[in-house]
């Protein structure tokens, strides 16, 4: 687990109701229990805050950062696609984006990775393509220095939904199950149970996570039948659920407001 992508964790799943900021204290007490070390956590800040997710503040006197409004927005989007209980309503159109890449190789491949984030797949060369409106890819096409414009269709050829890999996806959801058993059995010793019960939920969490750079949230009428999507979210909710309260109270602890 790299300290930046925890920190992200933190940020969206303990800090959204608590102001969205903490003392650099305990971000640091907040990672320790996960394994990651204070250096690692403080040049991970750095970092963020020059490439403006954070913004240093004072919290209590003491030093410390909150989310800047564009990390505010990204982990709201997350939170709501890695906690949702329904599907997305779908209006049965596309979205096509016809990206003009920008010039260098490695902005070109982190575009590609944010349009994967936001749900896109590429239909055809240049062509992205999204089942739903996500109004900030403009914004991240033009912070990779491309341009966009933008098309909306109702029938597609090929077939769009070809677009992702849903048989790879598919193994990775049956597998779940297994893994988050694994995570959350295997968990070692901690100071007191809260502890505990906060570095299991933040691990289940963190790996679930990951399904949102590869699922796009297609809408139920575009999945096959017997999705095993559905039975691994509904694993992940309740136990997310389970561990919660004993989470917050650590949470609590750090931040002081226990």
């Amino acid at each position: 687990m790299r300290a930046r992508s925890a920190l992200f964790d933190v940020y969206g799943d303990h800090l959204r109701s608590r102001g969205d900021q903490a003392p650099v204290s305990a971000l640091i007490r907040l990672l320790e229990p996960v394994g990651i070390a204070e250096p690692a956590v403080r040049t991970a800040i750095s970092r963020m805050a020059a490439q403006g997710w954070l913004e240093p503040t004072r919290v209590d006197r003491a030093p410390g950062y909150r989310a800047s409004p564009r990390a505010i927005e990204r982990l709201s989007e997350a939170a709501s696609r890695i906690y949702r209980s329904t599907p997305e309503p779908w209006d049965g159109r596309w979205r096509l984006v016809f990206l003009e890449a920008p010039r260098q190789r490695g902005e070109r491949a982190r575009l590609r990775r944010e349009l994967t984030y936001l749900g896109y797949a590429e239909h055809a060369p240049g062509v992205w393509l999204c089942p739903f409106d996500r109004p900030e890819v403009d914004e991240v096409v033009g912070l990779a220095g491309g341009t966009a414009r933008h098309a909306v269709a109702v029938e597609l050829d090929p077939d769009p939904v070809g677009a992702w890999d849903l048989s790879g996806l598919a193994a990775s959801y049956a597998a779940w199950p297994r893994f988050a058993e694994r995570l959350l059995t295997d968990e070692p010793a901690h100071a007191d149970e809260d502890e505990k019960a906060f570095a299991a939920r933040f691990r289940l969490v963190h790996e679930w996570r990951k399904f949102l750079f590869d699922d796009p949230g297609l809408p139920a009428q575009l999945l096959p039948d017997g999705w095993p999507g559905v039975r691994a979210a509904e694993l992940f909710t309740r136990e997310a659920a389970r561990l919660k309260p004993a989470a917050d109270r650590f949470v609590g602890r750090c931040l002081g407001t226990a």
